[in-house]
């Protein structure tokens, strides 16, 4: 039996999995990963300033203005769409196979694909508050493409709701994605590395049966995994979609 033919069975048999996503996932959407070739991390930028640098908190306190360049020209897509994978993890949910999807990304597309249930671990796009009084603000109402800062009507600077480089992770997001982990059968593994921590660590709490591995690359827990695929998780999809 194939691998895909296993992973089709054993997503058959699970009643508890957990979808835990990363970057990859969303580049069948139009939104770059952060490490290949044509990734975020690779970006020119007109200071030549290393992106990593540029999305810390501390680049952000010193420079909004070029801090929010970047991130509405490299990082906002607003016109990307749930792919074929969003929007079958979101089905399995419906079908009350799915738990919780545990996620890296900040793009909000597993919502937008349907999916409830979702543990954002870097925040989201589509939330942003002022840094003075803490009112909320979606994204329409601060995306521009000049150099102006996003502020409040109090005055405050307008930060997006996402995690920097420099700041920790928020501890509700943190404690419910653990308990999401610890109480699945499954885990399915999609489009990260897993080098990037403390998110990676994670899988370290799952005591299911099956941990599935979706990743075009190798990744330190390919060993541990019952199926590591290596493969466009588009390819995958439609497998499992058959």
């Amino acid at each position: 039996m194939s691998d895909l033919a296993k992973l089709k069975e054993i997503i058959e048999k699970s009643k508890k999995i957990v979808i835990f996503s990363g970057a990859g996932l969303s580049t069948n959407s139009g939104i770059p990963d952060f490490r290949s070739a044509d990734g975020l991390y690779n970006q020119k930028t007109k200071s030549n300033i290393r992106p990593e640098e540029i999305i810390s908190h501390s680049f952000f306190m010193s420079n909004p203005c070029e801090f929010y360049q970047f991130y509405f020209s490299k990082m906002v897509y607003l016109d990307a769409k749930p792919n074929l994978a969003h929007k079958y993890f979101a089905k399995l949910e419906e079908e009350g196979k799915v738990l919780a999807v545990v996620t890296q990304n900040i793009d909000n597309l597993h919502q937008a694909a349907g999916s409830k249930r979702v543990y954002e671990l870097h925040g989201s796009i589509m939330r942003n508050y002022c840094m003075k009084c803490h009112k909320f603000y979606s994204l329409k109402d601060i995306f521009h493409e000049s150099c102006e800062v996003p502020r409040c009507s109090c005055g405050g600077i307008i930060k997006p709701d996402v995690v920097l480089y420099e700041e920790g992770l928020n501890d509700e997001v943190v404690e419910n994605a653990l308990y999401a982990i610890r109480e699945a059968d499954t885990i399915i593994v999609t489009g990260t590395s897993l080098t990037v921590y403390p998110a990676a660590g994670f899988l370290r709490y799952f005591r299911g049966e099956n941990l599935i591995l979706l990743n075009k690359s190798e990744t330190p827990y390919d060993s541990l995994a019952n199926i590591a695929i290596h493969d466009d998780i588009k390819n995958v999809i439609e497998y499992l979609e058959k």
